[in-house]
């Protein structure tokens, strides 16, 4: 999947930085769990799912070079190389970002193999998800849980909010690119929000015990920041015991799906026992 392949800018430095980020499009695991959802649903490929996973990948890499400013998280590692706003200007990655955002809407819209209906719920879902009371919502209750203990409880809330949204919503956009019932939705969300949260923990565990070049981004910079996590809350081993049972909650909401689901639980688990 190349999400960045059909963008284009007449700004000959915006453009450049779209290059940039092109260069290094991360895992994509998000648009793959479109993909694969959508297929666990159809029994079969899906063509609208690609580019609703295109813009699940717009949308995250947008929330990546936005919280790596210094008004954010402030950090000058992303995906093994430089932030956007260090290999290019503050003003440039801010612009970058708020282009990429409009072009995942752009992009919903344009999926023409789906109906009408189907591009609406798909748009409703996902400017949901990265508004005020999904990632945006979550980034700011996590800058305002900075320099302070947070019980696991309000973490979690954070996380479904800043990393999980997203990651529900592209497995729900895959869902609805297959046609899929209201029940298969409910089940796909259940086990995405699962998988969102577990997600994170595993992030959190990496953090400390990964580095900077294994991860592709800042290793240690949570605590440095005097940030809540999931291991400062319930420990190294808390917190893998946490992400296992997540990871079993997941595995459980795709119990009526048999064994068609089969490759969405081989990516759950790819997603949750990774070591980047």
């Amino acid at each position: 999947m190349e999400p960045f392949a059909w963008l284009s800018c007449p700004d000959p430095r915006l453009a450049s930085a779209l290059r940039y980020l092109a260069q290094h499009p991360g895992k994509q695991l998000r648009s793959r769990l479109t993909l694969t959802c959508a297929e666990v649903v159809a029994g079969e490929s899906v063509p609208a799912a690609v580019m609703a996973g295109e813009a699940i990948e717009l949308l995250h890499t947008y929330s990546l070079v936005h919280d790596d400013l210094p008004a954010m998280d402030d950090d000058d590692l992303r995906r093994g190389q430089p932030t956007l706003h260090c290999a290019f200007d503050e003003a440039t990655a801010i612009l970058a970002g708020d282009g990429l955002q409009a072009a995942a809407f752009q992009r919903l819209i344009d999926i023409e193999s789906v109906s009408a209906e189907q591009r609406l719920e798909m748009l409703r879902v996902v400017s949901t998800a990265v508004g005020f009371h999904g990632m945006v919502g979550g980034q700011a209750l996590d800058l305002a849980a900075e320099h302070r203990a947070v019980p696991v409880a309000q973490l979690r809330e954070i996380h479904h909010l800043k990393t999980g949204a997203l990651i529900s919503a592209a497995a729900e956009v895959g869902a609805i690119c297959a046609n899929a019932s209201m029940e298969q939705r409910q089940a796909v969300v259940r086990f995405a929000s699962a998988v969102g949260l577990a997600f994170q923990v595993t992030d959190d565990v990496l953090d400390v015990t990964s580095d900077s070049a294994s991860l592709g981004k800042t290793a240690g910079k949570d605590e440095r920041a005097e940030k809540s996590t999931y291991v400062s809350t319930l420990g190294l081993e808390g917190a893998k015991q946490e992400a296992d049972q997540l990871l079993a909650e997941a595995l459980n909401a795709l119990t009526d799906f048999g064994e068609r689901a089969e490759p969405l639980r081989l990516l759950a688990r790819k997603m949750v026992h990774r070591e980047t």
